[in-house]
């Protein structure tokens, strides 16, 4: 699979980058926003660096693209690459509002591209486990979930200086780290209805740098989505709780079913797995299968969340999922 490479902007485009060329994949080229930076990722890397993506995208040799750019960017590019009918793997999140997720969405069915977004934590053995005994109902009807994750990004100054820009990510620790809780919760709830949103500036940045968002759904559920920049360490924890049993992760995972003690499953018998998302994808290429996993769908999901997180924060009271358009 001939595979070009749109930005070294995201932090995690070197990794996807190493992660192609372990699976198989040949990089075929690199185009940059800032071409200084694209040139020395190109010679980094050993490939040509094209100087306008639309060259780039109309080579007839050339299979698919990795989409790291300034989120501000996804639009346009994303609707580029499925135009040229080039499969797309792209950096979370889709775009910064739900209409423009539509468009995308629209432009990837219509041209038949093969789609897949990093969504990691889908991956990880206890998250799987906690999916499961959703899906088998073992937790009842679920009333409650809550994920945190967060890092020190903001108070040890190690995240780049353009990961606070609202013009180019559209926020701050919300739409970046704040996306995994984000589409956890969509994973484990479902869609909600309606969002509210806390966000601060513990730090004197441009954007939030810590943050909370409430997410309400039709049944009476309750989601939370806990993330930030000014964490001394970096906990990840998720929470499950229905009407028949309650989940932790935090170092270990836990449960407690109705009638029952509490049970702690230890890493090693899990036994579940999934495989990442540059893998994923490129495997789809190979068979010529749509995704399942990591989908356009839960893409533009996201999108909705954070767009409605962030008009909450804004006017600060509850943003309607049905509002969007």
């Amino acid at each position: 699979m001939n595979i070009a490479l749109l930005s070294a902007w995201h932090v995690h485009a070197n990794d996807y980058a190493r992660q192609l060329r372990a699976n198989g994949a040949n990089l075929f080229g690199v185009w940059d926003e800032e071409p200084e930076r694209g040139k020395k990722w190109a010679g980094e890397l050993g490939v040509p660096f094209y100087a306008d993506y639309r060259d780039l995208l109309k080579e007839p040799n050339l299979d698919g693209v990795v989409l790291c750019s300034a989120t501000s960017l996804h639009p346009e590019l994303l609707l580029a690459a499925a135009k040229a009918k080039k499969h797309i793997f792209t950096e979370k999140v889709l775009t910064l509002t739900a209409r423009d997720a539509y468009a995308v969405r629209d432009a990837i069915k219509e041209n038949g591209i093969l789609f897949t977004i990093s969504f990691p934590h889908q991956t990880n053995p206890r998250l799987l486990y906690a999916k499961q005994m959703i899906e088998e109902g073992k937790l009842g009807q679920l009333t409650y979930a809550r994920v945190r994750n967060c890092h020190s990004g903001s108070i040890r100054n190690w995240l780049p200086p353009h990961f606070y820009s609202k013009e180019q990510c559209g926020g701050g620790a919300m739409i970046d780290l704040g996306a995994h809780p984000m589409y956890l919760l969509n994973w484990f709830l479902g869609r909600p209805a309606r969002i509210s949103s806390c966000f601060t500036n513990a730090t004197d940045r441009p954007v939030e740098d810590n943050a909370v968002s409430l997410l309400e759904y039709e049944n009476g559920a309750i989601g939370v989505s806990e993330t930030g920049f000014v964490s001394l360490t970096d906990p990840f924890e998720a929470e499950i709780s229905g009407t028949r049993g309650y989940l932790k992760i935090d170092r270990t995972l836990s449960y407690c079913l109705e009638g029952g003690d509490w049970v702690t499953v230890p890493d090693e018998s899990i036994g579940l797995s999934r495989p990442l998302p540059i893998p994923y994808w490129l495997s789809c290429m190979e068979k010529g299968e749509t995704p399942v996993y990591y989908t356009i769908d839960e893409a533009v999901t996201l999108s909705e969340m954070m767009d409605c997180a962030y008009r909450s924060s804004a006017s600060g009271r509850f943003a309607e999922l049905s509002d969007l358009s």
